[in-house]
């Protein structure tokens, strides 16, 4: 298992749809990811630099994140990055960035 930070773009046009679908819990039964996946994008932060969402993940596939992206991210998110860190050492990088939601 490996933790990752994850930079990606949102595709605006669905942002209300991926809010609402983590509000409505939608995504918490995909096994074996969806607790975690919706958790971090729940807590996901916005770069004010790039305008990119981040967020921190566990992973445990290779290469990072291909179950979420197949079932979850890549309809919502373009241009996902990912870069291996120690557990917690991602959320603490980007605390200081706002909320990915307002």
């Amino acid at each position: 298992m490996a933790h990752y930070i994850v930079r990606a773009r949102l595709k605006q046009d669905l942002a209300r749809e991926l809010r609402e679908k983590l509000d409505a819990g939608e995504f918490r039964s995909i096994r074996p990811f969806g607790m975690g996946l919706s958790d971090a994008l729940e807590k996901a932060r916005k770069d004010p630099q790039t305008g990119e969402a981040v967020w921190e993940e566990q992973c445990f596939c290779n290469p990072p994140l291909a179950q979420e992206r197949k079932a979850v991210l890549d309809r919502y998110f373009d241009d996902i990055t990912t870069r291996e860190v120690s557990a917690g050492e991602g959320w603490r990088e980007i605390e200081g960035f706002p909320p990915l939601w307002d």
